[in-house]
């Protein structure tokens, strides 16, 4: 068994194709259903496009060492057989499981990125956005990029999910990567499309636009799962009304920002 999800960063010009797959996306729906208007190219958006391309190269390569280090451990378990029931349950249904436990470990990841000092000194890079739309989903610092990753990719480990014959591990994690990964950037884009009834049970862009949310006390530190916000609600960090939308973001707190710094810059200091 390996960490088949992850290949080597790929050459600048997949990552360009890939760039250019997620503009085709989501440039045309932030246009027709803007949640606000603005400059297509607004404040800090190249600063964001060398965040995009630097955690393109670097998180894989962090994150394979850690998964391979992970694999290592729990290998003699699943060669003893711990988890044999587990590649019994049909494809579909491991996915859609590993879909739910992945966001589970993710909320926590998440959740300890704000209650730990030490995590929210990288992840408060993400949060100092002011605007938010599908661009800012890789505003992060890579260190804070690995370990939410690994956060929702190793209890998916530990749970037995990811083994398989012919090739099953890896089509199961690559497509939980792709829908986790497209999630997060609809999520952040800024379009203003409600779920209605079904938003209690499926993120919606308003459910992470009230994460991103500097406006009350009330909003601050609220929606840490990526796809499904019953999580929230079960531990009790759900904010999402019905009629509203966030009035600002970026830091609750009154620090000196960095947007107007080099992303490497912004990077580079904790």
């Amino acid at each position: 068994m390996k960490p088949d999800l992850l290949h080597l960063p790929g050459s600048l010009l997949q990552i360009l194709q890939g760039f250019f797959f997620l503009a085709i996306i989501f440039i045309p729906l932030e246009l027709a259903f803007s949640l606000r208007e603005g400059p297509m190219l607004r404040k800090n958006v190249r600063q964001d496009l060398v965040f995009y391309v630097v955690n393109a190269i670097f998180p894989p390569l962090l994150l394979a060492a850690l998964l391979s280090a992970l694999v290592a451990m729990v290998r003699p378990l699943y060669a003893a057989g711990v988890f044999s029931w587990v590649a019994s349950i049909p494809l579909l249904l491991r996915f859609a499981l590993a879909v739910v436990i992945g966001d589970i470990g993710a909320y926590w990841g998440h959740r300890w990125s704000h209650e730990i000092p030490f995590l929210w000194r990288f992840h408060r890079v993400h949060h100092q956005a002011e605007i938010i739309d599908w661009l800012v989903t890789t505003r992060a610092h890579p260190f804070d990029m690995v370990f939410l990753k690994f956060c929702g990719i190793a209890l998916i480990y530990l749970c037995g999910l990811a083994q398989g014959s012919l090739g099953q591990g890896t089509a199961l994690m690559s497509s939980y990567l792709i829908v986790g990964g497209l999630w997060g950037y609809f999520v952040h884009a800024n379009i203003n499309w409600r779920f209605g009834p079904l938003e209690r049970w499926l993120a919606s862009p308003a459910f992470h636009h009230w994460h991103h949310s500097n406006e009350s006390r009330v909003s601050i530190d609220k929606n840490y799962a990526a796809i499904f916000p019953w999580i929230d609600r079960c531990f009790g960090t759900l904010h999402l009304p019905s009629r509203r939308w966030p009035a600002s973001y970026g830091e609750s707190l009154p620090v000196q920002s960095k947007d107007s710094q080099p992303s490497l810059s912004v990077m580079s200091i904790p």
